[in-house]
């Protein structure tokens, strides 16, 4: 190495035969895979339990007109206020109960940075959403995994034993439950609270299409909080938006968790305006509901279980065929739905999103051809 009278220069770069020989991901790392839902090229899409509408009428005209008086060369309102605001005002709560981010899974994310992490136990339900443990080991937590019996039910006895001893500081219950669509009994909220000390997370992404929410459980003096999204129920999951409802001092943590001005300008413009569509979104819920009725008569009528639903999504099984096998045999058919039969209890399990009325038939055409032949 030569020193010059500016200083020493530095020997030129090592040429590595690979990368790996001088940095490794973490160990606890190695084995993970991303979230992956495979996007094939099909005329009828139902396997992301997304709004098979677009947004209103209007929506996008009113957003673009709001859009252009965005500041662009400034960062957005870093806490969110207005949107925190009109969140709180639609569930008739203070905006400081209130934490807003890029879908629900940063708020998942944010929640395990700050009360998670190495060292401390987060408990999941099987089957249930995969990022809750996913996102659980990213941040550095054990997850310790609780089975539903056969008719994807929780024991409530059972329940209280298993997290009595594990003692997680983070529970997720998932209701109504994604992937089953069944909605937890809300007792069970009662149940985990007392059997140990943790923060339990009541997941809501699909409440506006069941029959209770955990929402009233949410105070001050109690360790719940219940997320939301507005990917399904708002038609806005390209805008990636997601909140939380609960007590001050948990949204409070948050805030010092999450990354600075994480929330950009157009994502708070179109979530305020989602608010002021209400009584549209309530006849979209009532329009996908019956739906989900029709085409769960219809898969039965074919001989195949299905699973009673509270979600714009129907989980049903193969009839004794191949999943994988019916899957595909669907894409051919130019149908896509998602194969659950490699999940955690899910063995020979599909689950098909409810778009609108015309995908539903083409999906029940092309189902009952693969039964009958």
């Amino acid at each position: 190495m030569r020193t010059y009278a500016l200083g020493v220069v530095p020997a030129p770069p090592r040429l590595l035969g690979s990368l790996h020989d001088v940095i490794t991901v973490r160990d606890d790392l190695s084995f993970l895979s991303g979230y992956h839902s495979p996007q094939v090229d099909v005329s009828v899409r139902l396997n992301t339990n997304e709004s098979p509408l677009p947004p209103p009428p209007g929506f996008v005209e009113e957003l673009s007109k709001r859009v252009a008086g965005v500041a662009w060369n400034r960062y957005p309102d870093r806490m969110a206020d207005q949107l925190r605001q009109a969140i709180a005002g639609r569930h008739e709560v203070s905006p400081d109960q209130i934490f807003v981010a890029n879908g629900s899974n940063e708020v998942l994310q944010t929640v395990l940075l700050a009360y998670a992490g190495h060292g401390r136990r987060v408990a999941c339900f099987e089957p249930g959403y995969q990022m809750h443990a996913q996102i659980s080991r990213v941040v550095g937590a054990d997850v310790v995994t609780f089975e539903r019996g056969p008719d994807f039910a929780l024991d409530p006895t059972r329940v209280a034993e298993f997290l009595a001893d594990a003692q997680p500081s983070i529970v997720f219950l998932t209701s109504p439950n994604n992937p089953t669509g069944r909605s937890e009994p809300k007792e069970m909220i009662d149940i985990i609270c007392a059997s140990c000390d943790c923060l339990l997370v009541v997941d809501e992404a699909y409440a506006e299409f069941g029959r209770w929410s955990a929402l009233d459980e949410v105070a001050d003096n109690r360790p719940v909080v219940v997320t939301r999204t507005f990917s399904k129920t708002w038609s806005m999951a390209a805008a990636r938006l997601g909140y939380l409802v609960g007590p001050r001092a948990v949204v409070d943590s948050l805030w010092r968790t999450v990354l600075p001005y994480h929330l950009d300008a157009v994502t708070q413009l179109a979530g305020i305006l989602a608010l002021e569509y209400v009584d549209e979104m309530a006849h979209r819920v009532a329009a996908i509901v019956d739906e989900r009725e029709r085409v769960g008569l219809q898969i039965a009528e074919l001989g195949l279980e299905v699973v009673p639903s509270d979600a714009n999504f129907l989980l049903f099984s193969s009839g004794g065929r191949d999943a994988s096998a019916v899957w595909s045999a669907l894409v051919d058919r130019q149908v896509l739905v998602r194969d659950c039969s490699g999940w955690p209890g899910l063995s020979g399990w599909l689950r098909v999103t409810i778009g609108t009325s015309a995908e539903n038939d083409v999906f029940l055409n092309a189902l009952k051809e693969i039964v009958n032949e």
